[in-house]
């Protein structure tokens, strides 16, 4: 593992921008060109095309191969239905289509439209593992078909679900309950096919396989969680066992689906800032800062100076508290309780800060759309310095604990190994993506709230197995705590809220004595922002990972759709993958924490 600066200066950060421009033009053109690309006049971030369906496949190969932009990371697919957009008059749904090359830095929303008759479309989880388990989510939540799916069942709503529950006419206050669970024997059958063995037996049992070579293997499957400690009650992993080794598996979410997508469409943005705590609640103030910065790009709107660095202190404090967690919880997994304590004394002191902050300790719910609930409280830099030398000497404390101790070493070192390739194809970003040797990091690479203008390292791996996922995080709470200190010496008096008054509440004697004043502040209570109508994707990089928000907007006070690009959802979707051939107490001791699922924001 190791750890490399950034050298990258201004001069030349305005070339590579010159550089991408140029390469994003003849993208488009060649877009328009090979596959009667047009334009898409939604989108309102980026470059966004509309392809037809007969082409989708072709053009996303020729954009994942083509070496000038390289898109090889699919970071999410989504769907939309226009069945209540205002004026549509084209085909009820789109399919959404983000992609990004971490080489070019070019990043492209691809929409095809679907005719509500005919919702069917080519799969391309052939080109992008990921798409998989996206596609998966997609007809769940939508009923959109992808031909030749390899595996196309319910993903977040359990297999009993009848309907789809993202359309626009399904009734938000519908129940259904499911009355007995997914036996998943199928799916394994798939998994062990796929991995050279063949069953053998009835097709409703899984008793004894055989491999390429003729032998006969007994085999015993077994469900690995929800009830197990490591799984937290709302992973399952149902898994074929050669004595201990995994043959194969396949994993089930959803434990924890609350809905967020369709509970977010029924209140204003404001009111979408909660949920968003329970998104990462080891890390909120990153999922509001995240909401809040996609909605105020949207709008446009530059927020205070005092704002920006707060919200970076904050946000590096929560990515500290998160790494806390993931570290310690991953070294419990693997029987090395002492760490923990080590790592819950410092991070139970940042959460007597977000208790002065804000009153609550883990769904905090601090940031507004335009700035902040409140300014920070006096004496918050004193004790935001006071912390950091006792996070550094509780991580001083444990690197000397397993950073050469056997015992971690061997449970960790070339256990759960995912390639640099591989995990680009599997859409992964942040920590995991780093700890693989890909040096991507948005901080870096896109910088937003001025995190161009700190001074701090990209850690990044060498193997991409777990004892580098787990080194990629310590070694980040020491950048984040330099950049906090740099952040606590520029922080100076101002405004924390933007004075747009689309944003941001008028001040009260302005009220008493404006008319105007009068009827904005009326409004902002009673109806809320609204945002320009349009499609906007934006990204920040949280504790594990490309934390992504799509807004489409019609222009109103509700959100028309939220579509949230949850960083973990795509390590567990590989998770069966990077398991095979592991023994199962590595897979749960070792391989599971060091990935971080955080069951809220992959559930929503």
């Amino acid at each position: 593992m190791s750890s490399q600066p950034d050298t990258t200066g201004e001069a030349s950060g305005t070339v590579a921008e010159a550089v991408a421009q140029d390469d994003h033009a003849w993208l488009l053109n060649e877009l328009h060109q090979r596959f009667a690309a047009e334009g898409d006049e939604q989108a309102n971030d980026q470059g966004g095309v509309i392809i037809p369906i007969a082409h989708l496949e072709e053009a996303l190969r020729f954009l994942r191969d083509n070496d000038r932009v390289a898109m090889r990371t699919l970071l999410d697919i989504t769907a939309i239905d226009y069945l209540a957009y205002p004026n549509w008059y084209q085909e009820r749904f789109a399919v959404v289509y983000q992609l990004c090359s971490l080489d070019a830095l070019q990043w492209l929303r691809l929409k095809v439209m679907v005719e509500e008759d005919e919702a069917e479309l080519p799969t391309v989880s052939q080109l992008f593992p990921i798409a998989d388990w996206l596609e998966r989510e997609v007809w769940d939540q939508y009923g959109i078909r992808f031909q030749g799916h390899p595996n196309l069942k319910r993903l977040l709503n359990h297999h009993q679900f009848e309907g789809h529950p993202l359309r626009k006419d399904y009734p938000v206050q519908r129940r259904q309950h499911c009355s007995h669970n997914d036996p998943m024997i199928d799916q394994l059958r798939t998994a062990l096919i796929a991995q050279g063995y063949e069953p053998i037996g009835a097709e409703d049992e899984l008793s004894k396989v055989r491999t390429r070579d003729g032998h006969e293997i007994d085999i015993m499957t077994i469900n690995l969680g929800p009830s197990h400690p490591a799984t937290h009650g709302t992973l399952r992993i149902f898994a074929a066992l050669d004595g201990e080794t995994i043959l194969a598996s396949t994993c089930e979410m959803g434990y924890l689906h609350r809905g967020f997508e369709k509970m977010v469409e029924q209140g204003t943005y404001a009111m979408v800032l909660p949920y968003t705590d329970r998104l990462n609640y080891c890390s909120a103030i990153t999922n509001n800062i995240g909401f809040c910065k996609a909605v105020e790009d949207m709008f446009g709107v530059e927020i205070p100076e005092r704002c920006v660095t707060i919200r970076v202190i904050l946000t590096e404090l929560s990515r500290i508290i998160d790494h806390l967690v993931c570290v310690g919880a991953n070294l419990v997994d693997l029987g090395a309780l002492t760490n923990f304590w080590y790592f819950f004394n410092p991070r139970e002191e940042v959460y007597r800060i977000w208790e002065k902050l804000c009153g609550a300790r883990l769904t905090n719910t601090f940031t507004r759309i335009g700035g902040l609930y409140r300014d920070a409280y006096e004496g918050f830099s004193e004790d935001v310095r006071a912390v950091l030398p006792r996070i550094e000497a509780a991580v001083a404390e444990v690197l000397r604990l397993v950073e050469r101790n056997k015992i971690f070493i061997d449970r960790t070192q070339d256990v759960g190994v995912v390639s640099a390739e591989r995990a680009i194809a599997w859409g992964w970003t942040g920590p995991c993506l780093r700890a693989s040797g890909v040096d991507h990091d948005l901080r870096k690479k896109t910088p937003y709230y001025g995190y161009e203008t700190y001074d701090f390292e990209t850690v990044i791996g060498t193997t991409g197995d777990c004892y580098d996922r787990a080194m990629v995080r310590v070694y980040e709470i020491g950048e984040s705590a330099k950049i906090i200190r740099q952040a606590l010496d520029r922080l100076r008096p101002g405004p924390f809220n933007t004075s747009d008054a689309r944003l941001s509440l008028p001040q009260k004697m302005t009220v008493y004595q404006d008319m105007e004043a009068l009827i904005n502040q009326f409004k902002l209570i009673y109806e809320g922002v609204r945002p320009p109508p349009g499609e906007f994707y934006s990204g920040t990089e949280a504790a594990n990972g490309e934390l992504g928000f799509f807004v489409v907007s019609d222009g109103g006070t509700n959100p028309y759709k939220i579509k949230v690009r949850s960083p973990c959802f795509t390590q567990w979707a590989s998770y069966s993958e990077m398991v095979q051939g592991e023994l199962v107490a590595d897979a749960m001791g070792a391989c599971l924490g060091s990935i971080n699922i955080i069951a809220g924001e992959l559930d929503r």
